[in-house]
């Protein structure tokens, strides 16, 4: 793990990359990394996450910034700039129930090639969708997510890089930081090398590549 400077973390990113952002309507979401992302301009972006927040809040600032290619989330109904650009064609979304998206991120940082979910059988999900029948039973063969990146918002961080969440804020995080080749972590608080307890470790430092320094 390396410390780097929030412009130099966000410089690492190219244009056309794919990010996994951490939280649930801006809880648990790294604000600092989004709006330096805005600042950079970078552009024609994938996003994973659970939903774009609202205009203003979170990934709807990318939105806002109209930075935003594609994004893989659970829901937009709070982001009415979301759903104007997915109506006018600018933005390509694409709707995938909250337990399917968690469990297929999840897939992605375990190693799975995807997972096999009864979620949509019957319905227009499943169009265009390899099924598999298990026990008698159809499910729907979903891929595993993966990123370049994956943008994480911790409480507390120490010195190495283990990381601990703060209440609904242990959200998507932990996934996310085992699904992305590149895991950047902001936390609002950096503490020496035992400060956390070992068992109270959500998210092991070997999985984090680099930590925003403290201004």
């Amino acid at each position: 793990m390396k410390t780097i400077t929030l412009p130099d973390a966000v410089a690492m990113i190219p244009a056309g990359a794919t990010l996994m952002i951490g939280g649930f309507m801006g809880v648990g979401t790294p604000e600092p990394l989004v709006d330096e992302l805005v600042r950079q301009h970078k552009g024609d972006l994938t996003v994973i996450a659970n939903d774009t927040a609202a205009p203003g809040i979170g990934i709807g600032k990318l939105v806002d910034a109209g930075l935003l290619r594609r994004v893989i989330v659970s829901h937009i109904g709070l982001n009415p700039e979301t759903q104007r650009q997915m109506l006018a064609g600018s933005l390509q979304v694409d709707l995938v129930p909250q337990g399917t998206l968690a469990e297929r991120i999840r897939a992605g940082g375990f190693g799975l090639g995807g997972i096999l979910t009864a979620t949509g059988v019957g319905t227009v999900v499943e169009e265009g969708k390899q099924k598999v029948a298990v026990d008698g039973r159809n499910y729907l063969l979903e891929p595993a997510l993966r990123a370049d990146f994956a943008l994480v918002h911790a409480f507390i961080a120490d010195y190495l890089g283990n990381l601990q969440y703060a209440l609904t804020a242990r959200n998507f995080n932990p996934v996310m930081a085992m699904a992305a080749e590149t895991v950047v972590v902001q936390a609002e608080n950096i503490v020496p090398v035992g400060v956390i307890a070992p068992d109270h470790v959500m998210t092991p430092a070997p999985v984090v590549d680099y930590l925003i320094a403290k201004g």
